[in-house]
């Protein structure tokens, strides 16, 4: 997507912490930034307002999607040598933690920087890789990216459902968060297999098409469990109603994420991955 010098201005706004009038702001642009979870809507009267939720998240989207919108040099500069020149760090918006979290429930040695990097963090942790460009993870190694936060903390209580779809291979989780095209161009550079566990609705199906099988092709796959439909049936109607206008086409050539998609739109209802770690916790 491109965008004019004006937008350009509204967004350095939207990340500072300033609100915008509805009406200054490209209807595609908001759209896919409410769509993201990004922004926030203000009414003040007759008149409505937009605010960023979170600004170091609409940072990484914008980082992702416009390549920052650096108001300096292209040259890359560090907060650091921002703030020797202007004596403000915080003048633009340049990402001081390039890179992506790590985690797995087994130790996995993997390189990094040319030298080896035991992958194995304590339960309640995990790690984050910001030379991301020297990483490297064994070719037989499944790397399994997970949208939400708090399934990728909890991967230990997960781990019968990752073995029943997966199998008892060596699993390596990476998190999609902070939103920025870190993990991607990682993916692209590696042989390995990805598998992508989000969540079970129209916008979760839409991420996995758009940013990472249109990149990965046929060594990407979407995880989908064997009890779906049963928990598809009992999900979120307000969540289908939300998403539709927006995703309405949307279809795969992916006969099993083809027919997600139907069940979805049989049911009128989606189904968020968090249930999964409340159903292992009920199976021990």
């Amino acid at each position: 997507m491109k965008i004019s010098k004006t937008q350009t201005e509204l967004l350095r706004r939207l990340m500072s912490g300033d609100s915008v009038a509805a009406s200054s702001l490209r209807n595609d642009l908001v759209e896919e930034l409410l769509g993201e979870g990004l922004l926030t809507t203000r009414d003040h009267g007759s008149r409505r307002s937009y605010a960023a939720i979170d600004t170091v998240a609409l940072g990484a989207f914008v980082e992702s999607h416009f390549g920052g919108l650096k108001i300096v040099d292209k040259v890359r500069l560090t907060r650091a040598e921002i703030a020797s020149e202007t004596g403000d760090s915080k003048l633009v918006m340049v990402r001081s933690c390039p890179g992506f979290p790590v985690n797995t429930y087994e130790p996995i040695s993997c390189m990094l920087n040319g030298q080896e990097f035991m992958v194995n963090p304590k339960e309640g942790s995990f790690l984050f890789v910001a030379d991301w460009q020297s990483f490297l993870v064994p070719d037989d190694v499944v790397v399994v990216g997970i949208e939400n936060m708090e399934n990728f903390r909890m991967i230990r209580q997960q781990r019968k459902l990752f073995e029943q779809c997966i199998g008892t291979v060596r699993l390596l989780f990476v998190s999609r968060y902070p939103q920025s095209m870190d993990l991607r161009s990682w993916l692209q550079k590696i042989p390995n297999r990805y598998v992508h566990f989000g969540d079970f609705d129209l916008a979760g199906i839409n991420i996995f098409l758009t940013e990472f099988h249109a990149h990965l092709g046929d060594r990407s796959s979407f995880l989908i469990s064997q009890d779906i439909e049963e928990r598809i049936a009992k999900g979120s109607l307000e969540r289908y109603n939300d998403q539709y206008m927006r995703y309405s086409r949307i279809t795969s050539d992916i006969i099993e994420v083809q027919a997600l998609i139907d069940l979805i739109n049989k049911y009128h209802r989606c189904y968020d991955q968090e249930g999964y770690i409340e159903s292992v916790y009920m199976s021990v």
